[in-house]
């Protein structure tokens, strides 16, 4: 399966990525929703900054997930305390994911920068930051085929 995952621009998620600064992606809610249990080590992740979310910039492959049981907000704070050396989240993005009932970490490796190229916006008008999909490069080719 492949990703679509929008990363925070003013964090410089993707670049941090990209160095070698950051090497996992957090998600959070206080119910289970998208991406909790959807996402498997091998599956391919596309990042997009959120100032501009219809250019793929990264990419990445997942190593490992971890799909937390529901967590008190002290669990929460503690896991991702554990984990801020590969999260590398400024206070902002910290505060945004801990105490959240629900936490998925996943662990990324092979990160390369792609040749930039876009996709359709309208299909993110019903999702967050994460957005499944079977084949990225059907969703880049309708872009394509209609400029």
């Amino acid at each position: 399966m492949n990703h679509i995952v929008i990363l925070d621009t003013r964090a410089n998620e993707i670049e941090n990525l990209l160095k070698g600064t950051k090497s996992m992606i957090i998600r959070g809610a206080d119910v289970m929703n998208i991406p909790y249990g959807m996402v498997n080590e091998g599956d391919v992740l596309y990042f997009v900054n959120n100032n501009d979310c219809t250019e793929i910039k990264a990419k990445a492959v997942v190593s490992t997930v971890y799909n937390s049981f529901k967590l008190s907000v002290a669990e929460s704070y503690e896991l991702i305390i554990r984990n801020q050396d590969k999260l590398s989240l400024p206070d902002d993005l910290f505060y945004k994911w801990a105490g959240k009932k629900y936490l998925i970490l996943i662990k990324t490796k092979n990160i390369e920068e792609v040749h930039p190229f876009n996709i359709e916006k309208i299909r993110f008008l019903n999702t967050d930051d994460w957005y499944p999909v079977e084949n990225i490069e059907d969703l880049a080719s309708r872009v394509r085929k209609t400029a």
